[in-house]
């Protein structure tokens, strides 16, 4: 027995790197083999539907950990695994993620961003969405807040890009699918806005339907400025149509004399009712200020700036009252720091250049004045009292058409309502006179209309 033990002591040293050597062989054997089952396992469940899929192999045996969006993709994504060679068992670990109840899922627009929110129904959708996102903004930021969930609707991703292609039209909002209920919330960016989204829900999926559209339409705005520097006038904002367009540029070249019209309006819907006269009141009222501002905003008038004249300030918020009794008016009316005295021999020259800028206008064959000619005769005004100790005759004339005694009669009414109106204004009755001289002094020919127009005026002489 003694030699036994000491035989078996012998041997064994040499034992012990024999079995660490084996062991090390089986290692080395053994771990490409799970690096291969891992890497064919995972290729296995690539185009199954999961989320955060995770494969741990030992030795043969693989543990599959995963979110599944389905019953049924959960149990093609084990089988995958399965049916690779060398696979000995499957530790299913999988599970599916949380139905949502309703589905929910948000787009939402602010000044900064658009943040997406609520539920996805997979992983590619949810990807596909944030893409629409920044592509339909065109490089507003994007921010990412869904989550992944069951429970989504047929057809749910269909109306969410619908969606999502009508959020360039806010300028901020909110827009829903609840299942396969959709509500909008918000401000449009643009007129016409509105109306371009509600069209476009038209082709919501089938089995859609709009629960709740509050989409507001921005205020409906136009503006006109009234530079003295520049001498311009500028329009902007909207119309409702070309007629409405035509009509306000025609009566912007008439009533303002002496600026450049600049006009850069757009048509576009949603215009109160009454808008296009209650514009042209405005811009006559504009007229009359030597600097200003217009702003029409939905059924408000808002008209800033100074008059030429205290008289003209008081008579200006007396008619906007007027002009506007189912509008809300804001006349901020100031006046223009009067002007030094100037002798005749400027005065005379003043009035020349305005009359040559600009011509009162009579309605046909009668005399009384046509409100366009406003601006010049308050004009006018302002240049006659910065000539208080100048007399001044206002003479008539008209073209040649009709009879002489009605063109003599015509001329004098039309140079007495001129002076009348001064006269309104403030100014001493007694520093003028009317006269007029029919058709007896023409300055042009009366064959043509444009000749006959040049015949048809009035002129201020200093005496």
């Amino acid at each position: 027995m003694h030699k036994l033990f000491r035989w078996a002591g012998k041997w064994w040293p040499g034992i012990v790197p024999l079995v660490i050597m084996w062991g090390f062989a089986a290692w080395i054997n053994t771990a490409p083999l799970e690096a291969d089952l891992a890497s064919r396992s995972t290729a296995a469940v690539k185009d199954t539907v999961l989320d955060r899929t995770r494969i741990a192999v030992d030795g043969r045996d693989v543990t599959l950990a995963a979110d599944a969006f389905s019953e049924e993709g959960r149990r093609s994504a084990v089988i995958a695994v399965e049916v690779v060679p060398g696979v000995r068992l499957v530790n299913d670990q999988s599970r599916l993620v949380a139905e949502a109840k309703p589905f929910v899922w948000t787009a939402e627009r602010d000044v900064v961003r658009v943040t997406l929110g609520g539920s996805a129904p997979l992983p590619a959708a949810k990807a596909r969405l944030v893409e629409a996102a920044r592509r339909d903004l065109g490089g507003v930021e994007v921010a990412d807040r869904m989550t992944l969930a069951r429970g989504a609707p047929p057809r749910f991703e269909n109306a969410a890009h619908l969606l999502l292609a009508q959020i360039a039209r806010l300028k901020d909002g909110k827009m829903t699918i609840s299942d396969t209920n959709v509500s909008l919330s918000g401000m449009a960016r643009e007129l016409g806005g509105r109306e371009a989204i509600a069209a476009a829900l038209k082709n919501l999926p089938e089995g859609f339907s709009i629960a709740a559209n509050d989409i507001k339409a921005p205020p409906y705005v136009f503006q006109a400025n009234k530079d003295p520097v520049a001498t311009t006038l500028t329009l902007t904002g909207y119309v409702p149509d070309n007629n409405v367009h035509a009509t306000i540029a025609t009566a912007a070249a008439r009533k303002f004399f002496n600026e450049k019209v600049t006009d850069n309006l757009k048509a576009s819907v949603g215009a109160p009712s009454g808008f296009g006269p209650a514009v042209v009141a405005a811009l006559g009222a504009l007229s009359r200020l030597s600097t200003g501002t217009l702003v029409v905003s939905d059924r408000e008038v808002k008209l800033s700036g100074d008059a030429l004249y205290e008289g003209a300030a008081a008579e200006i918020r007396a008619s906007l009252g007027k002009d506007f009794k189912n509008w809300q008016y804001k006349p901020e009316i100031t006046v223009k720091p009067a002007a030094g005295p100037v002798d005749g021999t400027v005065c005379q020259q003043l009035f020349s250049e305005l009359l040559t800028k600009g011509k009162i206008r009579f309605e046909p064959k009668r005399a009384a004045l046509d409100a366009d000619s406003a601006g010049l005769l308050d004009y006018l005004i302002e240049t006659a009292l910065r000539c208080p100790n100048a007399n001044i005759e206002i003479v008539g004339h008209t073209d040649a058409d009709g009879e002489d005694a009605f063109n003599q009669a015509l001329s004098e009414k039309r140079a007495q309502t001129v002076m009348d109106y001064l006269v309104k204004a403030g100014l001493p009755a007694g520093r003028f006179t009317a006269v007029g001289y029919g058709s007896t002094q023409p300055v042009a020919g009366n064959e043509t209309d444009e000749g006959k127009a040049q015949n048809r005026r009035i002129e201020f002489l200093v005496r």
